[in-house]
């Protein structure tokens, strides 16, 4: 199956933010429960070594969350560890409730542009479940960016284009519903929106099924470091890894 590039309501400027802020918090709850992220922490610790660097930029965090169990299992070999979470449409409260569960976190306020890092923003770079909301053309000038910035660069995605995930992603409502109250920061609106009036499992549904139609497969990753510029001064792995039932890709480039 092709890629296919249908419209996600989290990418919308008129999508409510509150709405958007429930979806990710949601995302990042269900990775931390679930561990989703265990079998690529070798590929992180991989990158902070070869790239010589303690701090990771965290592009697209949405709620950044999602980085509360990595971090822990991070830091066991890497106790100096700095996480800095960024996105283009920053999630003050969520930023600030992870930031409460381990003092290694910071945040940037103002919107970050993965197409185009701040300079300043120094360390290895990574992207979870964000690589996909990006066509090829700005997808491959995420991936210039980091090439003509000499940072390193992390990838992953925990859904491809596959019967299986696309399975997963069309039962994800029920997994809303019964996950909502655990959520935290806790918030009355998450409950009013999932339950009484159900528009979070209803979007959390349809871009669930677009992320697996966006996600760009092994080779296409592949293809568009092969259209880079100077791609030759740094050293590319792609591959796949299963993830209990599930499976994440992962995109690593660091520099020679």
């Amino acid at each position: 199956m092709g890629r296919i590039h249908l419209f996600e309501f989290e990418d919308q400027q008129w999508f409510p933010s509150f709405l958007r802020n429930y979806g990710t918090d949601f995302l990042q709850f269900l990775s931390n429960k679930t561990k989703m992220y265990k079998p690529i922490i070798h590929v992180i610790e991989k990158g902070l070594k070869k790239s010589k660097t303690d701090q990771v930029v965290d592009l697209a965090s949405g709620g950044g969350g999602g980085l509360i169990w990595l971090n822990e299992e991070l830091k066991k070999n890497n106790p100096d560890l700095k996480i800095i979470l960024t996105d283009f449409f920053p999630n003050i409260s969520a930023f600030e409730y992870t930031k409460n569960q381990s003092d290694n976190f910071e945040y940037i306020n103002e919107p970050v542009d993965v197409r185009d890092v701040p300079k300043e923003l120094k360390g290895l770079r990574t992207q979870f479940l964000s690589f996909h909301h990006f066509k090829p053309k700005d997808a491959r000038q995420i991936l210039q960016n980091a090439v003509d910035s000499n940072s390193a660069i992390a990838i992953f995605e925990g859904q491809e284009r596959s019967f299986p995930s696309l399975l997963a992603m069309f039962f994800s409502p029920i997994s809303v519903l019964l996950t909502t109250p655990f959520i935290r920061p806790f918030k009355i609106g998450r409950i009013v929106f999932t339950y009484l009036i159900p528009i979070v499992p209803l979007f959390v549904w349809w871009d669930g099924i677009v992320s697996s139609l966006r996600t760009y497969s092994v080779k296409e990753m592949k293809e568009l470091v092969d259209s880079l510029e100077n791609k030759e001064t740094f050293v590319w792995e792609i591959d796949r890894l299963k993830s209990g039932p599930g499976v994440i890709l992962y995109l690593l480039g660091i520099k020679k």
